[in-house]
């Protein structure tokens, strides 16, 4: 990314420039824009960030042009008419007072990939690690991570993070059930493949669910009732309760900020957290994918999960204890449109609740995904 700025004339005195200078503030786009990235084709592109009050910021890209007037708030965004995958570097430009470059700009497919830790565990944690990373040269497979755990009671507005380039260098920390998937998508689709991983090892569903999916789900009225109470207390100044299963916080601090980025879809890996949910992970789920498609702006976001693997050893409990109704509530979401689940229960370690084996896993999430979005039977 390059940064240019239009300076004063050399005339103007220099104190006048500072003055000037400080009272401005520099275009700038939010941070999951940046060199080497993927924009989903055939979607409207969505360009956001900040800048002046009032301020005109133009974007350009592929023969692409568009513009807005930065709000009250300094906040701008832009959407490009949706284009197709055509193979090119293409190099974005963001005009106001300075201009901002992104360079090695492709067009294709993004996925975001989440959940807890068996969607985080990395490529260099997985099943012949070794031998997967030295073969990871996909240079038109590109990964952005959102780094750390952050949970926050308010929404965070900027991603950390960078976009890399599939190499050996960059593939060892990644999701490998995300690499797996998104490598089987380029391999059979041969376009550029943009993943983004957000994850949190032993972390329940909720917290990843914003406050309008909540919303859209008869059977959690008690937790909208809870956020409804925190923000009431916000509001007038008392204590707000406390979350009810971490309700938001994961959204706020990891998720918020992604969107509305245009996406194809996600895949998600969790739910050993929600173990004592039983079928009630049914409504959870469906929440978080209702919730996703709203802040994502797309109503048919497509949503591909992995139901949980085997685990431990057999039980003479008829239900399969915990683990066997969360799979059946996991089962039971297949009713919500646009949605797929990878069944993985003959691939699991019954001493390891972390099996390493998540390239069958990827590639079984990825069969959905070609049949169901891209028609590869």
């Amino acid at each position: 990314m390059s940064i240019t700025h239009k300076f004063p004339a050399p005339s103007l005195l220099a104190v006048s420039f500072l003055s000037v200078s400080s009272a401005s503030a520099d275009v700038q786009l939010s941070k999951v824009f940046g060199n080497h990235m993927v924009l989903q084709q055939d979607q409207p592109i969505r360009i956001w960030g900040t800048a002046d009050p009032g301020e005109d910021v133009a974007v350009e890209m592929g023969g692409k042009r568009g513009s807005a007037k930065a709000g009250d708030n300094g906040k701008w965004r832009v959407n490009l008419p949706a284009m197709k995958a055509d193979g090119k570097a293409h190099t974005m430009t963001v005009k106001g007072k300075n201009t901002i470059t992104l360079d090695d700009v492709l067009l294709g497919e993004v996925w975001i990939c989440s959940g807890q830790s068996n969607m985080e565990w990395s490529v260099q944690a997985s099943m012949n690690a070794k031998e997967e990373i030295a073969a990871a040269n996909h240079p038109r497979i590109r990964l952005f991570n959102v780094p750390g755990h952050v949970a926050k009671p308010e929404p965070l507005d900027d991603p950390r993070g960078q976009w890399q380039v599939c190499s050996p260098q960059s593939i060892a920390g990644f999701t490998a059930v995300g690499y797996n998937f998104g490598r089987a998508l380029q391999k059979h689709l041969d376009v550029p493949v943009g993943l983004v991983g957000t994850n949190w090892g032993g972390t329940r569903i909720e917290p990843w669910t914003p406050p309008v999916g909540f919303k859209q789900v008869p059977n959690l009225k008690d937790y909208v009732e809870n956020l409804d109470a925190i923000a009431k207390a916000k509001a007038d100044g008392g204590n707000a309760p406390r979350p009810k299963g971490g309700a938001v916080q994961i959204y706020n601090g990891m998720v918020h900020a992604l969107t509305p980025l245009s996406v194809r879809g996600a895949i998600w890996y969790q739910g050993e957290s929600n173990a004592g949910d039983g079928l009630r992970y049914e409504h959870l789920k469906e929440a978080l994918v209702k919730g996703w498609r709203s802040v994502f702006e797309n109503e048919n976001l497509s949503f591909y999960w992995v139901q949980l693997a085997n685990f431990q050893g057999p039980s003479n409990d008829p239900a399969g204890g915990g683990w066997g109704p969360v799979r059946e509530g996991q089962r039971r979401a297949l009713r919500i449109p646009n949605t797929g689940m990878a069944v993985i229960i003959d691939i699991g370690e019954a001493r390891d609740i972390h099996p390493r084996n998540k390239q069958d896993v990827g590639k079984r999430l990825a069969r959905w995904a070609l049949a169901k979005d891209y028609g590869k039977k």
